[in-house]
């Protein structure tokens, strides 16, 4: 299994940034997916969740309610994370999550995304 996220970069308050996630190494299209972020000196925080197949379920943390839309793309085996109107609380680490059936949890290895005025 591998995860690699790209996207990152440094923005300014109220602008967008795509996160991807390309995903390998197992049958994509068949598992749920999520984002995750670390901000410095805090605990890793769900914030978006896609179901498998075609992504009819998806569900958001209450701080990016609204702004954030995941989604995915399984001919690619990509998982996405649309962010609008950044704000400095969204400065985190950002990574993308598996838990495969038998329980094993994989995480890529994050990508940077900083928000500052």
């Amino acid at each position: 299994v591998q995860l690699v996220e790209s996207g990152g970069g440094s923005m300014q308050p109220g602008e967008s940034l795509r996160l991807s996630c390309a995903a390998s190494g197992f049958p994509f299209s068949i598992y749920d997916m999520r984002w995750y972020r670390q901000a410095p000196g805090k605990d890793r925080e769900l914030v978006a969740f896609i179901s498998s197949g075609n992504g009819a379920v998806t569900n958001y943390a209450e701080s990016v309610k609204g702004r954030f839309t995941i989604s995915r793309d399984n001919a690619k085996s990509t998982v996405s994370l649309q962010m609008n109107s950044l704000k400095p609380e969204d400065t985190a680490v950002y990574y993308c999550y598996l838990r495969e059936f038998r329980g094993a949890n994989f995480w890529g290895k994050g990508t940077q995304v900083f928000v500052s005025s």
